[in-house]
């Protein structure tokens, strides 16, 4: 189930935004991400057209599950890499934009693998 990383960030966002908010409109996605109106548009299109995100009529969105299961994903890696490398002493601002590069590339093993070291380094 490999989507692009933009993709990704897109369903990320959307997910935070609904933990914090309740609900989620474009022009949210839009402040939050920095985007373009037209840019969110667009993916928002694409993100509905391929399964990952519905929208009522009052322009609210949600996640379907395949988006959700996407979403949950990369926010477990994010929130884990960044608290990785705060650990490591790296500054919070510097270790948030490393979490953002690296959730996408690491590979499923790497990360089962990484999230079982930080457990266990957790415990000492």
């Amino acid at each position: 189930m490999k989507i692009q990383e933009s993709a990704e960030n897109y369903l990320e966002t959307i997910l935070v935004l609904r933990r914090e908010k309740g609900a989620v409109r474009s022009i949210d996605v839009v402040q939050r991400m920095n985007f373009s109106k037209p840019s969110v548009s667009r993916a928002m299109s694409l993100l509905r057209q391929n399964g990952y995100v519905t929208m009522d009529k009052e322009g609210f969105l949600e996640l379907t599950d395949r988006g959700l299961e996407i979403a949950e994903r990369i926010y477990e890696r994010h929130r884990l890499v960044t608290e990785w490398l705060i650990r490591l002493g790296v500054t919070p601002e510097v270790a948030e934009a490393d979490a953002c590069r690296i959730e996408h590339d690491i590979s499923e093993e790497t990360f089962v693998r990484l999230k079982e070291h930080i457990g266990r380094a957790a415990q000492e």
